[in-house]
């Protein structure tokens, strides 16, 4: 059974902004979150936040920024281990990211870990809190 033709075309995720920082096994980096983020229409009406999996999915972009250029194939997320979610992060905030390289295993994949803070700034100070942390692997695509 067919689905039908698409009518808009798939989303492209684009969650790392700017890198600030990067060694040979850490990173760091920016995702700034505006309203004019399209998932944002959906999650939630009325009360906009970053899905949780996006900020998933800018750590694994920041590792693979880290990581670019040291595998011949490109590394996609393998597993995630002990993985915790914290502060929200709205429109006119910024996520800033840092992952760092732990470990090559024989088969090619990293252990990574990685942390996000939400940066809100506004008129009386800055404040940071974390966002989420945890670890995870990011492997070699299969064929």
């Amino acid at each position: 059974m067919s689905a039908g033709p698409r009518r808009n075309p798939p989303m492209r995720f684009e969650l790392i902004d700017k890198v600030h920082e990067q060694s040979e096994d850490q990173i760091r980096a920016v995702k700034h979150v505006t309203a004019a983020e399209e998932y944002l229409g959906d999650h939630f009406p009325g009360f906009p936040i970053l899905p949780g999996v996006l900020m998933l999915e800018s750590l694994v972009q920041a590792a693979r920024k880290l990581l670019q250029g040291r595998e011949s194939d490109r590394l996609v997320l393998g597993e995630v281990k002990s993985l915790k979610y914290g502060a929200m992060v709205r429109p006119g905030e910024r996520l800033e990211v840092e992952v760092t390289a732990i470990k090559r295993d024989d088969q090619g994949q990293w252990s990574c870990k990685g942390k996000g803070i939400v940066i809100r700034n506004d008129d009386s100070d800055r404040s940071e809190e974390t966002a989420i942390s945890g670890r995870f692997t990011m492997r070699p695509t299969r064929v």
